[in-house]
């Protein structure tokens, strides 16, 4: 979950950055959701922070003729990306809703207790009143959702941001669409967000696989923010990077964790890197194995 949501701006509807692909930047926690359409219909990711917000989303969708939705995507498990999912299961009963197995888990758990959402958050009480539509397709490595004419190709490229990431590559025959979404795995607006449920270590190699799916004219879309190319990436891959390294030497050098944030220097503001140093000593006991820096 972002550490701090960015605060509410006007919602821009859907604007098509690429043949049939378009993306709507939402003023609330500035998320933003990507619809991919083919000639069986369109593919939603991502639906938004609460039910309502969901149902909001799917009146911009048809106010632009987009649609018929035919599957939607979850990135990973944070409510502001998945709780839109009952608005539009209301609307489209049969369509699957995908994401990773371990984002299931996630989401099922937060159905049974959404106690870490914090009291001052905004739109809590519409948050809280959503209800629950837990993925019903997972995958495991890769999935396939075939448009006819073209496919969007769903991979988890490892834990990162959450257990259950993935990323969405639009895989076009007639090459009219370069479009890469990221999830949370990217920020534009915003440092990367470190939670409870990341994974420090992890997350460089993660994006060397998002780098990999990437190439010079490649649109990115994050899951916050404005639209990168693979340079923010790349840049935010080293400085992911430089945090998994530096909790790797505090570790090797037995530095106590109560003192590691104030014994390195970090490429981001030390107040934002709690849970990543204390999810990397977790994962780095003092007998550890050594592992390659990253």
């Amino acid at each position: 979950m972002r550490h701090a949501p960015h605060q509410p701006e006007p919602d821009v509807g859907f604007v098509e950055v690429a043949d049939r692909v378009w993306v709507s930047r939402r003023g609330w926690y500035d998320v933003n959701l990507t619809a991919v359409g083919g000639e069986r219909g369109t593919v939603l990711i991502d639906t938004h922070g609460s039910e309502a917000a969901g149902r909001a989303v799917l009146d911009d969708l048809a106010a632009q003729g987009i649609g018929p939705v035919v599957a939607v995507v979850n990135t990973h498990a944070h409510h502001d990306h998945v709780l839109g999912n009952a608005a539009l299961r209301s609307s489209y009963p049969d369509v699957p809703v995908i994401a990773h197995e371990a984002a299931l888990a996630e989401i099922e758990e937060w159905d049974r207790d959404p106690a870490g959402l914090p009291l001052d958050a905004p739109r809590r009480e519409e948050v809280l009143a959503s209800r629950v539509t837990v993925p019903d397709t997972t995958f495991s490595s890769v999935h396939v959702i075939d448009l006819g004419d073209r496919a969007v190709e769903l991979v988890h490229p490892g834990p990162a941001h959450t257990g259950g990431d993935l990323v969405a590559r639009v895989t076009d025959p007639a090459g009219t669409a370069d479009v890469l979404v990221v999830g949370d795995l990217v920020e534009e607006s915003d440092v990367p967000s470190y939670g409870p449920d990341s994974h420090p270590l992890s997350w460089p190699l993660a994006l060397d696989l998002v780098i990999g799916l990437t190439g010079p004219d490649t649109v990115v879309v994050p899951g916050h923010g404005r639209l990168v190319g693979r340079e923010l990436v790349e840049e935010q891959r080293n400085d992911i990077g430089t945090v998994a390294e530096t909790v790797r030497d505090l570790v090797d050098r037995g530095v106590p964790l109560d003192d590691a944030l104030g014994a390195a220097s970090w490429p981001y503001p030390a107040e934002r890197l709690a849970h990543a140093v204390a999810r990397g000593y977790d994962a780095l006991p003092r007998a550890r194995r050594r592992l390659p820096l990253v």
